[in-house]
């Protein structure tokens, strides 16, 4: 049985943290916080928060990030949520340049494409070896340390020569990048309780799906006006000024508790502390420790689930954009990258359903049967999306087979947004779920999920040509179907009905 590090081992928790189940059908019963906290605790939480009915519970602490205030919440949030879309984003971004690419360093088109899917693999596996560090030593200083050197690698891009020196960059870049797209559940669970949590934890999911399709949609404007080169020097200045945000209003959420009298302020405490908070000796097996969740059912079905998904909604819509309409449709770097507009609409229309609809749909829940829902009740939502997803796919595929060669059409655009509107469902709705039902490991099951999810996308667009060539593009659909089917509706409608059985002690079978 795998040893679970404590996400937020510091706060109270009077409510069950690993078992979410409904408590009345599991024999739970949780306890009370009227009869549980202290008289001065109690007070503390009620002039903090205006009530006691808090899951989880925090401590009196002002330093600890359930007593922050909304707006330094939100704020530290949407500085971890851009530096999650700046992984997908800076893979995506020279989607729309890879002709020119080709022609600047003298390869083909095909195998500039890997420039893109060398980072997502990268993006996949590197957050293993961020997150242990992120534990001892905290968020914050990761993440600064995450962006000056992606700085300094996307200089390093735009000044490359030739095509292996700009692969070498480009994964470095993906390596330093990286710690946000995975610890980013992390920080939604160490920052807000848990009745908001699928809206905030939408948020980072969405840019990070996000990413995708806004980097070629900008830099086609930027390919086509100023070159491609521009575009990593662009990445390298927003690398720089997101570290200054970073700087003063990104403050630490990696909460162990502290001696409040000793301490000489929250404020040190939170933005200039650049120590060990945890002491714990490093593990060698700490760097694979979230790779055992694929022992743990719930969270491995929800990661196949979305990232099969994922794969063919987002990666192919984005990868295979140059070769099936930039071609057929003889655009240049700006057209192209205005095909991207139906993702990026699509994403953040699916959010809504996916992030606030699904808090409120819980909610719900839980006012009509008097106690917290299962969370399984959330996965009605994903029914949606996959459905949504596959409809946008086969849309996309079979227009673009039937559309005239250098007559341009919209209708593969709608398929792409439809489809985008479905994986953004299955994105927040299967993220939250995964998190709901091991919440005590946040931060393992977003890197086990970016690793999945990272992994498959990787090596798509290897795959991808050849299916199109033998099976053909809108019979390509059917295998689509398939796939979404096999691997990610029929999983999740098993998940359904057993999942409590699955978490119901400590997550593992």
């Amino acid at each position: 049985m795998a040893i679970v590090e404590q996400e937020a081992p510091s706060s109270l928790h009077t409510k069950s943290d690993s078992n979410y189940v409904e408590e009345k059908d599991a024999g739970i019963n949780p306890v009370d916080p009227e009869r549980s906290l202290s008289e001065p605790h109690r007070i503390y939480l009620l002039q903090r928060h205006g009530t006691l009915d808090l899951d989880p519970v925090p401590s009196v602490d002002p330093a600890d990030p359930y007593n922050w205030p909304r707006w330094k919440k939100t704020a530290n949030l949407s500085l971890v949520a851009f530096h999650a879309c700046m992984g997908t984003f800076t893979a995506a971004a020279i989607i729309c340049a890879y002709e020119d690419i080709s022609l600047d360093i003298g390869v083909s088109l095909q195998r500039v494409s890997y420039l893109t899917s060398l980072q997502i693999a990268i993006l996949g596996g590197a957050p293993l070896f961020w997150k242990p560090l992120s534990h001892r030593f905290g968020r914050r200083p990761i993440f600064l340390l995450s962006l000056i050197f992606s700085c300094i690698c996307n200089i390093g891009c735009a000044k490359s020569p030739d095509y292996a020196s700009m692969a070498a960059c480009r994964a470095l870049v993906a390596f330093f990048i990286s710690p946000a797209m995975a610890i980013g559940s992390g920080v939604v669970t160490e920052t807000f309780f848990r009745h908001e949590r699928a809206r905030y934890m939408g948020i980072w999911t969405v840019m990070v799906t996000l990413g995708v399709p806004v980097g070629p949609f900008i830099f086609g404007f930027v390919a086509q006006r100023v070159g491609y080169r521009w575009i990593y020097w662009i990445l390298a200045i927003t690398n720089a000024v997101e570290f200054i945000l970073y700087t003063f209003f990104g403050p630490e959420t990696r909460y162990v508790g502290a001696d409040i009298e000793a301490r000489s302020s929250a404020l040190k405490h939170e933005y200039m502390s650049f120590r060990r908070i945890d002491p714990t000796p490093f593990r060698v097996s700490e760097f694979i420790h979230p790779l055992t969740l694929f022992m743990n059912v719930p969270v491995l079905f929800a990661a196949a689930a979305y990232s099969m998904v994922f794969l063919f909604a987002s990666v192919m819509n984005s990868v295979e954009v140059p070769q099936l309409l930039q071609q057929k449709f003889e655009l240049n770097a700006q057209q192209l990258g205005l095909q991207f507009l139906g993702l990026i609409i699509g994403s953040l229309l699916g959010e809504q359903l996916g992030g606030f609809m699904s808090d409120l749909w819980m909610n719900t829940r839980a006012r009509r049967i008097g106690h917290k829902p299962a969370p399984e009740f959330r996965l009605w939502l994903s029914y949606i999306g996959f459905l949504l997803s596959i409809a946008g796919m086969i849309v996309f595929l079979v227009c673009t087979e039937q559309a005239s060669v250098g007559k341009w059409t919209v209708t593969p655009v709608v398929g792409t947004g439809i489809a985008a509107f479905g994986n953004q469902v299955v994105t927040t709705v299967l993220t939250t779920y995964a998190v709901d039902t091991y919440p005590q490991d946040a931060g393992s099951v977003g890197v086990f999920i970016n690793f999945v999810r990272s992994t498959w996308g990787f090596i798509g667009p290897f795959w991808f040509p050849a299916m199109f060539e033998s099976v053909g593009i809108a019979a390509s659909s059917g295998v689509i179907t398939a796939l979404i089917m096999g691997v990610s509706f029929i999983p999740t409608v098993i998940l359904h009905w057993q999942g409590r059985r699955w978490y119901a002690g400590d997550g593992k079978i």
